[in-house]
């Protein structure tokens, strides 16, 4: 489970939901993966980005398919 509070671009991709509310862990990917335009990587922090990274090694095979 991930707590969108503890990583500030998919807090912001979470605007119709509460933050502090924990979500399964493919389901953050999954809102990465659908929203990625909205996301300012200039603001992600290493430890959101290593989470990034474990997401699509777990829920892509190492893969984040964004456009």
């Amino acid at each position: 489970m991930i707590v969108p509070n503890d990583f500030p671009e998919l807090k912001s991709l979470e605007w119709n939901r509460d933050p502090a509310r924990a979500m399964p862990a493919c389901e953050a990917f999954a809102l990465y993966e659908r929203n990625w335009s909205f996301v300012d990587t200039r603001r992600l922090t290493e430890r959101e980005v290593q989470l990034i990274r474990d997401l699509a090694a777990t829920y892509g095979n190492g893969v984040l398919l964004v456009s």
